[in-house]
């Protein structure tokens, strides 16, 4: 999987899917190939927005799904669309939110099951994940993992991907540890990966791992074979 940067650079790797980051689709929006995008998705918030304030995360919604759309046309599989983070915490709103990305997305012609929504894996996350996948048939992405125990809950919510980050929990080692420099084997993010890897396999849980956020070559090589990886 690789994160969004360049429609050029996905057509020049060809990832099989996809990630919108969302300060890489802002970076993006500056630029002026992607000035239609930014205006069609300010002209359909303008027409189908509810009220006043909903007008800005309308459009930014519709921008969101405009670039996935796109992202979607040269790669096979699929895009990960996020959940605004201010959300974290709200349940319902994530619901809501996530429902209304992917009739957005319907309404561009992309079937549900080319989108998964990336939602932060707190526990009004890890719920509301659990009731858009059993009642919605709407696919997540589980992100911000960093711990185990986050993990086992979306893997009990039978959500389809979890995507930890491994370097962040290498930063953190690296900053608050004696321990400067890691190898491949004793990387304390790979470590983690690699014992989430392990339990879902022991278990026979379906969701997938894709491990996310590196900060060097070894990190990569060292998770070799785990279900997915996501690389910018």
């Amino acid at each position: 999987m690789s994160s969004f940067g360049s429609l050029q650079a996905i057509k020049q790797y060809k990832p099989t899917d996809a990630t919108t980051n969302p300060s890489l689709i802002l970076q993006a929006s500056t630029l002026p190939q992607y000035a239609k995008l930014l205006d069609e998705a300010v002209s359909y918030a303008k027409k189908h927005s509810r009220c006043d304030s909903d007008l800005l995360p309308l459009a930014l919604d519709k921008l969101y799904v405009l670039f996935g759309t796109s992202i979607l046309k040269i790669i096979p599989g699929r895009v990960s669309t996020e959940v605004d983070a201010r959300l974290s915490f709200d349940r319902d709103a994530q619901v809501a939110k996530a429902i209304r990305l992917v009739k957005l997305y319907e309404e561009e012609g992309v079937p549900r099951d080319r989108v998964l929504i990336k939602l932060a894996s707190t526990w009004e996350g890890v719920e509301a994940a659990k009731k858009l996948e059993s009642t919605f048939d709407i696919r997540c992405n589980m992100t911000l993992i960093f711990n185990f125990y986050q993990a086992v809950a979306c893997a009990k919510a039978h959500v389809t991907l979890i995507s930890p980050f491994v370097g962040r929990i290498y930063d953190w080692y690296i900053k608050n540890t004696s321990t400067k420099e890691f190898s491949m084997s004793n990387d304390p993010g790979v470590q983690s990966v690699i014992r989430i890897y392990n339990y879902y396999k022991r278990h026979n849980y379906n969701t997938a791992i894709m491990g996310a956020s590196f900060r060097n070559v070894n990190q990569i090589k060292g998770l070799c074979g785990c279900d997915l990886l996501t690389i910018r």
